[in-house]
Formats: C-alpha cells, structure tokens, sequence
C-alpha cells in the first residue's frame, strides 16, 4: 500500500509541475498564439523566483533577522510571474506585433529562457559558495509545508494533503481558467479570437489586446510550474541538467493531451506523471527499460492526437486560426 501512495504522491507533485505550465499555453493558445516558448519562461519563472528568495534571504542573514515566511513567498511568486510574463510580451512582440513565424520565435524564447536561467543560476552557485551550494531553505520550506497535518487523517492525508500549496494551486486555476473560457464574455471573445480573428475584429473586438493579455498571462502562468520546480520539487536550490526544459515539452504535449480543455490537463498531468514515475516502482527494471518509459506519456500523446484527428470532433480539435499571424488589412 505505501508503494501504491508514493507513487500518487509522486505524480501529483511531477504532475504540478507540468499542469502550471500546459495551463498557460492553453490559455495562450486559445487567442490563435502558438507558443513554443513554454520551456523558457518556465526557466525564467524559475531562476527570477529563486533570486529573488536567495537574496531576500541573504539580507535577512546580513541584518541579524529571520526570513518572514508570507514575504518569501510574496515576492518569489510575484517575481517568477513577472519574469516569465516579460517572456510572453517578448514573444507578443515578435509575432503580434512585428509578425515574426511564432514557431521559429518560440524555439528561439526557449534558447533563450534556458541560457539567462542558467548563467543566472550559475552566478547564483558562484555567489553561495560553489555549485550545489545555493539554499533558500526559509522560502523553499514556506512552499513545502503541508496544509495539513496528513498524519492525524491516515491514507486520505497522505493521498490529499501532503503537498505544498501550489499543488491546489494548479487545480484552482485550472477551475477558474476553465469557467473563464467557457462562463464569461470576456473569455468567449478570447475563443473567438483563436478561432476567427477577423470575423472578431468586425465585431468590435480588440484582436491585438486579446492576444497580448492572453500571451503575456499565459506566460506567467507556465512560470509558476518553473517556480514550483525550483522551490518544492528540488527543494530550494537549482540544477543545470536540462530538467526544466524537459518538463516544459511534456507541458506542451500535455496540451494536445488534454484536447485544448483545462479541467482535462489536471487529469492528464497526474496520468503523465504517474507514467513518468512508475518504473521506479517496479523491480528489476533494466536501465534501458527505464528509459522506455519515460517515454510512454510522449506515446500516449501521440495516441491521443491521432485518435483526435480520425474522430474530427470540432470541440476537440485546436483553435482553427492557431499559430497564423492575422493582417487586419486582408480582412
């Protein structure tokens, strides 16, 4: 039985990491934006939010004080949001504005999320004393402690409350982006957008503020799961073997997964996690074996895009004008 609950438990954290960042592309592409980019402000989200917590910390250190746990994980947040939300108005920029191809422009934010991260981080380990060295343990326990005490509740604490307050986190907005999309005006002009931006723009709606917000809050959402990677799932600290980027390109696929619906994506994060994670639970495993499955939640995303694509049901299909630059002119 505590096979079967470390195993859940291990999924929902793998899983939140990823439900952050399929979150914000979801809500991205629904304005028409198609942006590769989610591996970078993942990495930005994630880097901003460890400085900031690192430095906060060290003055604390400097004066005498202790790190006040509510200020850690104010600022942290709000920093790796912002971070990988200048990230999206990068990526708005390029392709909205200046209607560079959203593929090339997003590959290209994804370089460049990863490279600043790193040279960031690595400024980081250098200032800490050496690589390994850098830790907010104050802001990183702060994102880790547990909304409840599990042990008093038996199975059902261990299954439900024993994760940091990100992990419900993910599921709340995964809720409010699904009845913003689907329950309010302003999220069915964001649809109509994505779907026909000129039939939108004649109804007097704004394509361009549509596709900004869209990508720029979409941004900062993806971020927050590099901001949960960094301060709950390695605890405080940051590593340069290419995890985070990884974890976005599952991010991605788990959109197509999740058929372009929020509520989805938080099933299918834990299915993928769970899949990530199950060879470790099974004994005797190869190492080459292992690496067969991780790469099953890539395999079942493939299965799932062509079972969509031979179904053509129009509500699980992507944003009709998903990934085209629209010229007002050509109406």
């Amino acid at each position: 039985m505590s096979q079967y609950i470390a195993l859940f438990q291990a999924a929902v954290v793998f899983g939140t990491v990823i439900l952050f960042g399929a979150l914000g592309e979801i809500l991205t592409q629904k304005s028409g934006s198609l942006n590769l980019g989610v591996p970078g402000v993942m990495y930005l989200g994630g880097i901003a939010g460890l400085a900031t917590a690192f430095f906060y910390e060290r003055s604390c250190a400097a004066a005498g004080t202790t790190p006040v746990p509510a200020l850690c994980l104010l600022l942290s947040f709000l920093a790796a949001f912002a971070a990988a939300a200048l990230g999206g108005l990068l990526f708005s920029f390029l392709t909205i504005t200046l209607r560079a191809n959203q593929n090339v422009t997003g590959l290209t934010l994804t370089i460049f999320g990863g490279g600043v991260a790193n040279f960031f981080g690595g400024s980081l380990n250098s200032m800490a004393g050496g690589v390994g060295q850098i830790s907010v343990a104050a802001t990183s326990a702060a994102y880790r402690a547990n909304i409840a005490n599990q042990a008093d509740l038996g199975v059902f604490g261990s299954l439900f409350l024993s994760y940091g307050f990100m992990a419900y986190l993910a599921i709340l907005v995964a809720i409010v982006l699904w009845y913003f999309l689907n329950r309010t005006r302003t999220g069915l002009n964001l649809r109509a957008v994505g779907e026909n931006p000129a039939t939108a723009d004649a109804a007097g709606i704004n394509v361009t503020r549509y596709q900004y917000l869209a990508a720029c809050i979409g941004a900062g959402i993806s971020g927050l799961g590099g901001l949960y990677y960094t301060m709950d799932y390695i605890k405080g600290t940051w590593s340069t073997d290419g995890t985070i980027e990884s974890l976005g390109w599952l991010a991605v696929a788990l959109v197509i997964f999740a058929t372009w619906k929020p509520l989805m994506a938080i099933l299918g994060a834990y299915i993928f996690g769970c899949l990530t994670w199950l060879y470790f639970y099974i004994p005797n495993l190869t190492r080459s074996s292992q690496e067969l499955f991780k790469m099953i939640p890539y395999l079942v995303t493939i299965a799932v895009l062509i079972l969509v694509s031979l179904r053509k049901k129009r509500e699980n299909q992507p944003p009709a004008h998903l990934g085209l630059p629209y010229f007002r002119e050509e109406r």
